[in-house]
């Protein structure tokens, strides 16, 4: 009788417990198609240019490895998703969520992600050159030695990121860019037009590697230790 009543006891037990609905909806081995439940998969190393994944469910997944170079990323949720050395340039990645993702070395050069979102991302190294990244929200991410060369940065934020060693050479940022409170070290701004920027400070203007062409927000000046030796 105790033995019957310890094993309706662990049933019980069981079935209280809650799986994650994204763990119940996810088949990992559906072909990519827009919305797509591809929430915590392994996707290594597949070849998926060009591929439709508008609206998909890829958070938490492993993308590390894989071409999504011209792919339809729009509205697609990739919150946690680990993307290193995933390739994703060209990609359309409009209104798509990236929050708390893992990127190391991923090439993203010319992929629309106007009004995506970045917030507390973890890229390094990321190659994001001539990217539109109008609106998008960067806000307490780590962005060390991303490139941001030829980037539209129209009204984008950088609220708290860190953008050390950050190359913005020849971005366009204008339409009230944040930068408040960013961690600017050795950020490159040569030649950049931030006279519009919001949240700027002179401490965070002295970190930074500007030259006689960078044009400062009002009240603001270059720092005596411009232009940065080569490291």
């Amino acid at each position: 009788m105790i033995e019957r009543w310890a094993y309706v006891l662990l049933l019980v037990m069981v079935s209280a417990i809650v799986i994650p609905k994204s763990v119940l909806a996810a088949d990992c081995r559906s072909s990519p198609d827009t919305k797509v439940d591809w929430s915590g998969c392994y996707k290594r190393q597949l070849m998926l240019g060009g591929s439709n994944l508008n609206g998909a469910n890829l958070y938490d997944s492993d993308l590390s490895f894989t071409d999504l170079s011209s792919a339809n990323l729009q509205a697609a949720d990739l919150e946690k998703a680990t993307l290193i050395r995933t390739l994703l340039s060209g990609s359309k990645a409009d209104g798509a969520k990236f929050d708390r993702i893992e990127a190391y070395r991923s090439e993203m050069s010319n992929m629309s992600a106007v009004d995506a979102t970045f917030v507390s991302a973890e890229m390094q190294r990321v190659n994001l050159k001539g990217a539109n990244l109008t609106g998008a929200d960067f806000t307490k991410a780590e962005l060390g030695r991303v490139n941001f060369e030829k980037a539209i940065l129209t009204g984008s934020k950088f609220v708290l990121a860190n953008m050390s060693r950050v190359n913005l050479t020849s971005a366009r940022i204008d339409g009230a860019a944040d930068f408040e409170e960013a961690f600017m070290f050795r950020t490159r701004i040569a030649g950049v037009d931030l006279s519009t920027a919001k949240g700027l400070k002179q401490d965070q203007i002295d970190l930074t590697c500007g030259d006689s062409n960078t044009r400062l927000p009002p009240g603001l000046k270059p720092s005596p230790d411009w232009p940065c030796q080569e490291e």
